[in-house]
């Protein structure tokens, strides 16, 4: 291989490519952009994501069980262990009802989604059902993003196609 011929071939690999021209997807955890056109094994990750969801869930359940269990060979009393169930149902429906809404709005920047944190982590069970459910459906997210993408490109395109021309080479306009 001769000098010239290396040198344009380092050239070609150094250079990275150049994006595409206007807005770019948002990747979405587990899926990347793959959920724009449904490729790369979007259907695959989406089966992935709902059994792994569901499997955690599961596992969570049987965690919370055994911890129930302790409590009840603790002997501590039926008032403590009623309200340890009343705790984590009570935020399991809450973490479950602020992850489903996740999915189909941004929240505020001065919402109360970092005062949620820990009882969304104490709910992690219902946070794991609704990523679940969604994923049967969609990636999570998807609608919102995609809702957001394809705005996004519909301005991109009605943008771009104003222009025309070159601005400069405009002939000036003739007085009256």
């Amino acid at each position: 291989m001769s000098d010239d011929q290396q040198r344009d071939q380092s050239q070609s690999q150094a250079a990275p490519a150049a994006p595409a021209p206007g807005p770019q997807p948002e990747p979405i955890r587990f899926f990347g952009t793959s959920w724009v056109d449904h490729d790369n094994g979007y259907a695959l990750r989406r089966a992935g994501v709902a059994a792994g969801s569901l499997a955690a869930a599961v596992i969570g359940a049987y965690l919370l069980r055994f911890a129930y269990e302790g409590l009840e060979i603790g002997d501590v009393g039926p008032f403590l262990s009623i309200s340890v169930v009343v705790l984590f149902a009570i935020a399991s429906a809450i973490a479950f009802a602020k992850t489903w809404e996740s999915f189909g709005r941004r929240p505020r920047p001065s919402s109360d989604e970092a005062a949620l944190k820990g009882l969304k982590t104490i709910g992690f069970i219902g946070s794991l059902v609704a990523y679940f459910l969604r994923s049967l459906s969609e990636a999570p997210g998807e609608k919102l993003r995609r809702t957001e993408y394809e705005r996004a490109v519909a301005e991109f395109s009605r943008r771009r196609s104003a222009r025309t021309g070159n601005p400069a080479a405009r002939r000036p306009k003739r007085k009256k």
